[in-house]
């Protein structure tokens, strides 16, 4: 399945090639985005089962989805994904619509070569308080449930 992260605005459109996909300033992420709204270890990014997971890391500015600051959400077609500053668009497949607004500039994100056996261990991310394994998936669900 492929998705991509539509920049909004000025913010480096982001393909999702792997299962996971850690974003954050630290040169250690899969995705840097070397900006000082950005925290070190911002958020990582799911693939499973047809979704995408989106998992905030206790980032300074947050991580929004359709507005909500959320801790941890489920992504779907045409979503609004806001990592800090940067605002996405969250895009399925291959459709003539998901190509940068324009104006928008062409950023190559750096993306970190890691092998099927890497498991992200904590020994390689430092400041996670937990360690980020293959089969610790976020939840699926935002912060603030809506009240009855």
């Amino acid at each position: 399945m492929r998705v991509r992260l539509v920049p909004i605005d000025k913010a480096p459109q982001i393909e999702l090639t792997k299962d996971l996909t850690l974003v954050g300033r630290n040169e250690d992420c899969d995705v840097r985005i070397d900006h000082k709204s950005i925290s070190k270890l911002h958020c990582i990014l799911v693939k499973t089962d047809g979704l995408i997971l989106v998992r905030d890391l206790g980032s300074t500015n947050g991580t929004r989805v359709n507005g909500l600051r959320v801790r941890r959400a489920a992504l779907l077609p045409n979503d609004n994904l806001a990592i800090a500053a940067f605002k996405y668009k969250v895009k399925f497949g291959d459709t003539a619509d998901d190509r940068p607004a324009a104006g928008t500039p062409d950023v190559a994100v750096p993306m970190r070569e890691t092998s099927e056996d890497d498991d992200l261990g904590a020994e390689k991310l430092p400041g996670v308080g937990t360690p980020l394994r293959r089969n610790a998936l976020p939840d699926a669900y935002p912060d603030a449930a809506p009240k009855s």
